[in-house]
C-alpha cells in the first residue's frame, strides 16, 4: 500500500502513540481488502458507544487511546449511547451503568469527538455532500449516506471509525471506489408502500431476497436498483435504510427517481442488471405480518425514533398528544440538537405533559431495557428485529400515528 510522507510519519509514531495505533489499524484493514492507498475523509461517525455493547474491554481501549494523545482531525460524532446523558434517572437507568456510560462519553470527548449521540448524524450537523469520502459506522446511517446523499463510505467498525477520526484517513476500497457502487440486481416493487412501517417492511422483504442472492452468488451481495417506489420522504427513507441494512446487510442501494446516483445507471450509460426480482404486495404484507407477534392489549412499551426522529416527526407527536395522557411507557428517541429545537418550539412541553418521555442520546435498541418490558409497539422494522433478538420482546409494527394511539390505550 502506498503511503504519503505524512502517513508514514503517523505510522512511525511521530504524531503520538494513539495516532500511530490508529494508522496501524487502517493499514491492516487496507491490506486485508487490497487497498492501494489511503484517502482523506471529512466526516466520521463512530458506533459502539453504549457501555452495554462495549463492556470494560471496549472502555479500556477508548481510555488508552485518549490517554495516548488521540485527537480527532475531522468532524466526528457518535452513535446512540446506552442512556439519555442528562435524563437517565427518569428512564430508570441503573446508576452503576450510568457511571460507566459517562466514562465512555468522557473518553470520546477527551479526543475531540462531538458527543452528539445519534444514528441520524445527517439531521444534526454531520452532513456530508454528494461524492464526499467519509468513514461512518452505524448501519442505517451508512446506507443513508451512500444511497440517499451519495457520499462514499464503507460500514466501519468502532475501532476503524475512531482510527479514521484520529488520522483523517481511510483505506481506498469498497464503496469509496466507483466500480464498486454499480447495481448488480434490479428489484421491481409492484406494491403500494407509504409510511415508515411499510417502507420498513419493504426493506425487510428486499433484504431477505438480497441475503438469498448472496447465498446463490457464493457470498457476493449485489447492490439493488429499486424501481416502482413512486415517492419517499426523508423519514421513510431513513426507515427503509435501517431495515434493508438490518435484514439484508445492505450498505447501499439505488432507487429510481429518488436517490441521486440512480440516474447515472440508465440503459444509455450502463447496461442494467439482467437479474430482476419482483416484490409484490403479498411480499410486503407478509414481511409486515412477520413483525407482529403480539396483540395491542399486551403492549407495555411504546417507542418511536429508530432511527432517531426528525423535528417534523416530533411536531406530529406533539399534535397527536396535545391535551391527552399516555397509559404506557412511551419513549421519544432523538438527537439532542433535535430535542433542543423541540424545546424552542414548545413540542417538548406538550409531549412531556402527556406523560411521554424523551430518551435523547439513546434508543430502544442500545439502552439496557431487557427484562423491563414484554411487548413493544413501534413503526420501525429495525426496532422489531432488535427487540426480539436482543431483548426478547414481542413486537407490533404499526403506522406512525397508530403507534402514538397505542400509547393512549
Amino acid at each position: 500500500m502506498y503511503l504519503t510522507s505524512e502517513e508514514h510519519a503517523i505510522l512511525a509514531g511521530k504524531h503520538g502513540k494513539a495516532t500511530q495505533k490508529a494508522m496501524e489499524i487502517l493499514v491492516a484493514l487496507g491490506t486485508i481488502y487490497g487497498a492501494e492507498r489511503m484517502i482523506p475523509v471529512t466526516s466520521v461517525q463512530i458506533a459502539g458507544v453504549s457501555y452495554d455493547n462495549l463492556g470494560e474491554a471496549g472502555l479500556h481501549f477508548l481510555t488508552e487511546m485518549a490517554a495516548g494523545g488521540g485527537r480527532t482531525r475531522v468532524l466526528t460524532t457518535l452513535n446512540p449511547a446506552g442512556m439519555d446523558v442528562e435524563n437517565w434517572k427518569a428512564l430508570d437507568i441503573d446508576p452503576a451503568f450510568a457511571e460507566q456510560q459517562k466514562r465512555v462519553i468522557e473518553a470520546f470527548a477527551h479526543m475531540g469527538v462531538v458527543t452528539t449521540c445519534t444514528c441520524t448524524p445527517y439531521l444534526s450537523g454531520n452532513t456530508p455532500h454528494y461524492g464526499e469520502h467519509i468513514a461512518w459506522a452505524e448501519s442505517s446511517a451508512v446506507c443513508y449516506a451512500n444511497a440517499v446523499i451519495g457520499a462514499r463510505t464503507n460500514r466501519e467498525g468502532g475501532p476503524s471509525a475512531l482510527a479514521a477520526a484520529l488520522t483523517g484517513r481511510t483505506p481506498a476500497y469498497g464503496y469509496h471506489l466507483e466500480e464498486n457502487r454499480k447495481p448488480g440486481i434490479r428489484i421491481d416493487v409492484q406494491a403500494q408502500v407509504t409510511g415508515n412501517d411499510r417502507l420498513g417492511a419493504l426493506g425487510k422483504a428486499i433484504g431477505t431476497k438480497l441475503e438469498g442472492e448472496a447465498g446463490r452468488r457464493k457470498g457476493e451481495k449485489p447492490i439493488a436498483y429499486v424501481t416502482g417506489v413512486v415517492q419517499a420522504s426523508v423519514e421513510s427513507l431513513k426507515s427503509f435504510c435501517a431495515s434493508i441494512a438490518t435484514y439484508g446487510g445492505a450498505a447501499m442501494f439505488h432507487m429510481q427517481g429518488i436517490t441521486p446516483e440512480a440516474a447515472q445507471w440508465t440503459p444509455a450509460q450502463w447496461a442494467p442488471p439482467t437479474d430482476t426480482l419482483i416484490i409484490t404486495q403479498a411480499d410486503v404484507d407478509a414481511a409486515h405480518r412477520s413483525m407482529n407477534d403480539t396483540i395491542s392489549g399486551e403492549v407495555d412499551f411504546v417507542s418511536l425514533g429508530c432511527p432517531h426522529l426528525s423535528i417534523r416527526e416530533i411536531a406530529r407527536i406533539a399534535e397527536l398528544l396535545e391535551g391527552k395522557q399516555v397509559t404506557k411507557e412511551f419513549w421519544i428517541t432523538t438527537a439532542r440538537p433535535t430535542k433542543q429545537m423541540a424545546d424552542m418550539m414548545g413540542y417538548t412541553a406538550t409531549i412531556e405533559a402527556s406523560g411521554a418521555k424523551f430518551a435523547t442520546d439513546t434508543c430502544c435498541v442500545v439502552a439496557p431495557v431487557k427484562g423491563r418490558f414484554k411487548a413493544l409497539a413501534t413503526d420501525s422494522a429495525k426496532a422489531c428485529y432488535y427487540a426480539r433478538a436482543k431483548n426478547k420482546f414481542r413486537t407490533v409494527l404499526k403506522p406512525f400515528d397508530d403507534v402514538v394511539a397505542e400509547a393512549l390505550k
